[in-house]
């Protein structure tokens, strides 16, 4: 069985276009468990354009409740904090060392990003990441690193002492959009890299941009143990309930 973490972050991106908590993260996220999801995602970033640093802490607690349930938080350990704002950005490490969560997913993402788009190059932050993976380790903070289907760098990421890593599967949900040839080409060079994960010790967790169309053939590889879906799922749910609400909308006006 392959985990399902929901990702919250449009959740907080529609709430932070108006004054006030509407849509609640917290009520979404109580929804996502309600329905059957096994954890919950968020990404902070310095700039708080979504998810914020009162979510982190409000979902940490709510989460350290269930049992069976995780939290896992991403984002760029060497980010900088952010003092701008109600609540200031303190920084990922010092959000995870207050929240503890069960997994800490590291990504090079930039503040310039729109979103993560690419892994570690471990042959470079390998040394960089040393000390934060030790610390992560000390917390008992499960480590799982961004990371791209190569298989010099997962051996990199083994090496580094991890214990799992997350494919970055943009370019696999590129290719199913372009042809089933391309498609079954990138998910060959998937599979490869999950397996040879597995094989030296690694789990192995999957997301960005999967969802209802490629997710199923996505999952045909073995062993992939988790799986983080927010952009895909929340436009999912627009389309599978947006004519229900309107149905509605249009009985009380009548």
């Amino acid at each position: 069985m392959t985990a399902l973490s929901v990702n919250l972050n449009k959740i907080a991106l529609l709430r932070n276009s108006r004054e006030g908590d509407y849509p609640s993260v917290m009520d979404f996220a109580k929804l996502a468990i309600d329905s059957g999801a096994n954890g919950l995602t968020v990404h902070p970033r310095p700039d708080q354009r979504h998810i914020r640093v009162d979510d982190v802490l409000a979902l940490s607690k709510y989460t350290n409740t269930l049992s069976g349930i995780e939290f896992n938080i991403e984002g760029n350990p060497f980010a900088s904090a952010n003092t701008m704002g109600q609540t200031p950005y303190p920084g990922l490490m010092s959000l995870i060392a207050t929240t503890r969560p069960h997994q800490a997913t590291l990504v090079p993402d930039s503040d310039e990003q729109l979103t993560s788009d690419h892994g570690f190059n471990l042959t470079k932050d390998s040394e960089a990441l040393k000390p934060i993976i030790e610390q992560l380790k000390q917390w008992n903070v499960r480590i799982s690193l961004f990371m791209d289907p190569d298989l010099k760098q997962i051996e990199l990421a083994k090496i580094l002492g991890v214990d799992r890593i997350e494919l970055y599967t943009g370019p696999y949900a590129l290719a199913c959009k372009t042809s089933t040839t391309e498609a079954a080409k990138s998910l060959a060079v998937y599979k490869t890299a999950s397996d040879y994960a597995n094989s030296i010790g690694l789990g192995v967790n999957a997301g960005h941009d999967l969802n209802l169309d490629n997710l199923k053939a996505f999952l045909s590889i073995d062993d992939i143990a988790e799986v983080s879906i927010g952009h895909a799922l929340t436009v999912d749910a627009l389309l599978l309930g947006y004519k229900k609400a309107i149905v509605d909308y249009s009985k009380v006006c009548l």
